[in-house]
């Protein structure tokens, strides 16, 4: 064992758990990439470093300089962790249909908050674009730099470790990757290095059936916090995924229910939602097929959600 200098190192290199009991017999072996094991809990560990870095390299992001960004919570964490870090005031524009515990980690981290209200507590698309009218205002300011997270494609290059990680834990053997999209970079990243390593691994979408916009679908409020946009983000294109997945609020939070309980594993709801889509195809796909997929974040993040205030029986 070794001591670190500081927490950003602890940073990815997470551990890969096949699920059990959750599975059904005859189905593909499903793999869960265990996220919540980075400092703040969450896959955007990676991605608000690699932000944050990559402007620092370039010179967009000056010394004291004020980092800006919009988010429905992960990333505003994230964010708020490496900032802190580095020394970097943060100001993040959130929302109401986010989960108070997010707002709270957030602020005491030292970030600065912009509270934006939802309609009836939904995610949906006029949300986001609020939100993101907000930050921009708020980035016009001297000195300040917007990691506009929809946009920024350095991510893409973390989550290119990711799969390299992926990659040497399943020795190779991955029939498919599962993953929500929010941004859209995690899903990209990801998917397009495990395609470069090995061209047979199948790269599939997960979205929120009530705002299914990558499907061609019409734009909705959903409760799977950190995905589902409400249009078609920027990091998406057609030939970034083999097949899309729908799963319901109602089917992602039963299914984030049931880990806890049958798997032991504390989620939120894009992890039950990731999970939800990899039975489905687990069971076109066969015993002899593996699955990876993640687990984006700890349920400690919606403690206060309807995800585990108003549980249902396993």
């Amino acid at each position: 064992m070794r001591a670190i200098d500081n927490i950003l190192q602890a940073i990815g290199s997470t551990d890969l758990i096949e699920l059990h009991r959750v599975v059904p017999e005859g189905s593909a072996r499903i793999l869960l990439k265990m996220e919540g094991q980075n400092p703040t809990g969450s896959m955007k560990d990676r991605m608000a470093l690699a932000m944050v870095e990559a402007a620092e390299k370039d010179g967009r992001l000056k010394p004291k300089g004020t980092v800006v960004e919009y988010t429905g919570g992960s990333t505003g964490v994230s964010l708020s962790l490496v900032c802190a870090v580095k020394g970097y005031p943060l100001e993040i524009v959130t929302s109401d249909a986010f989960s108070q515990e997010k707002r709270d980690h957030m602020e005491s981290l030292g970030a600065r908050l912009t509270l934006i209200q939802s309609d009836s507590g939904g995610m949906t698309g006029q949300l986001t674009r609020d939100m993101i009218a907000a930050a921009d205002k708020i980035a016009a300011r001297p000195g300040s730099f917007w990691t506009d997270q929809l946009n920024n494609i350095a991510p893409l290059a973390c989550y290119s470790t990711m799969a390299d990680e992926i990659w040497e834990q399943t020795g190779g053997e991955i029939s498919a990757f599962v993953q929500s999209v929010g941004t859209g970079g995690s899903l990209r990243g990801v998917g397009s290095r495990l395609r470069n390593l090995g061209s047979k691994t199948r790269v599939i979408c997960v979205e929120p059936t009530e705002s299914a916009v990558l499907s061609g679908k019409s734009p909705g409020s959903h409760k799977i916090e950190g995905v589902g946009a409400g249009f078609v983000v920027p990091l998406w294109s057609e030939d970034v995924a083999d097949e899309i997945i729908r799963v319901s609020t109602e089917e992602a939070m039963a299914m984030a229910r049931r880990l806890a309980r049958q798997e032991g594993l504390f989620a939120g709801t894009s992890t039950g939602a990731n999970v939800v889509a990899s039975l489905a195809l687990a069971a076109r796909l066969g015993p002899e097929a593996t699955i990876v997929s993640v687990m984006c974040d700890s349920g400690l993040k919606y403690l206060s959600t309807p995800l585990y205030k108003q549980t249902d029986p396993a």
